[in-house]
């Protein structure tokens, strides 16, 4: 007998508690997924939250079974701005999450892909986020017994599986590297290298300072442009949205570990750490009220 499934249009306070809730019901049995905040969610698709709703468009479906349960979710959205910039039209899709059922992830695949079809789309990205590249963007392929970053995906492997069976093809890898915190030397190469540039006057090297934070954030914003809005799919970013940026790092930012480079006092280069914040997250259960709040100084 064929199984039942039923499509729901996210519409409701009910049903949006629904998709958030579902991957929680997946993950139960998974200890290394750490649960998002659901702000972090719900601001994605809240149109005064999200600028691309300007000129932009998302849905979101549940999934569930005869018995009510929610046995999987989806979104799919457009940006009609950059859709129309693509040789063929195109939308995304993304937050998927699902049972390990062919027939479940296709029904899924299918509402978003007719939706966009119907909104005069002739392709479908995913997963992806409505938003750009920093957050929820792509199927984790490798590295599952790590935890996630934060606002990183996480997902079961046969994830990749349901994608390619329906039809996705692998677009581009985007890679996470990590490596112990340790008082290791440097290759000599690199030493030399690093020596003979610390003794150039005409390069610097500075921290990040928080009384000087507009400077570094047109620096940053400088360097970013320069290095990256020439490839596609990036576009250069804005002043408001640096600021945006660095303002949101205003909590768990630590000067120490940001650093700047300059040339004849140019911005060149830049590298920020940042403390991972899931480390703090995963004890919150996804909820950032009062004593999510309490509970996150508390971890900090």
């Amino acid at each position: 007998m064929e199984k039942q499934y039923h499509l729901i249009e996210v519409k409701t306070a009910k049903d949006e508690k629904d998709f958030i809730l579902c991957p929680v019901h997946l993950y139960k049995k998974n200890k290394t997924w750490i649960r998002p905040l659901d702000e972090d969610i719900k601001a994605v698709f809240n149109p005064k939250k999200n600028k691309l709703f300007r000129k932009g468009e998302a849905i979101r479906w549940i999934l569930k079974d005869n018995k009510g349960e929610t046995l999987g979710r989806l979104a799919a959205f457009i940006d009609h701005k950059t859709a129309k910039n693509n040789e063929q039209p195109t939308g995304g899709i993304g937050f998927f999450e699902c049972i390990n059922d062919q027939s479940a992830a296709f029904k899924l695949f299918d509402a978003g892909r007719e939706w966009l079809a119907s909104k005069g789309m002739e392709a479908m990205d995913g997963p992806v986020n409505f938003g750009d590249r920093d957050r929820w963007w792509g199927c984790l392929a490798d590295g599952f017994e790590h935890e996630p970053n934060y606002c990183m995906p996480y997902n079961f492997q046969y994830y990749n599986d349901l994608f390619e069976a329906y039809g996705f093809k692998n677009f581009f890898n985007q890679y996470t590297y990590y490596r112990a915190v340790k008082k290791e030397g440097l290759q000599a190469v690199i030493e030399e290298k690093a020596k003979r540039l610390f003794n150039n006057p005409d390069y610097e090297f500075r921290h990040l300072e928080k009384k000087k934070l507009e400077q570094y954030t047109e620096d940053f914003r400088t360097i970013y442009n320069k290095a990256w809005s020439r490839y596609p799919g990036v576009k250069e970013i804005s002043k408001m949205h640096a600021k945006a940026l660095m303002k949101s790092l205003g909590p768990i930012l630590d000067e120490k570990i940001m650093w700047f480079a300059y040339y004849k006092n140019e911005p060149i280069a830049f590298y920020l750490m940042i403390p991972e914040i899931n480390t703090i997250i995963k004890h919150l259960n996804g909820k950032m009220n009062l004593w999510g709040k309490i509970l996150f100084m508390y971890h900090k």
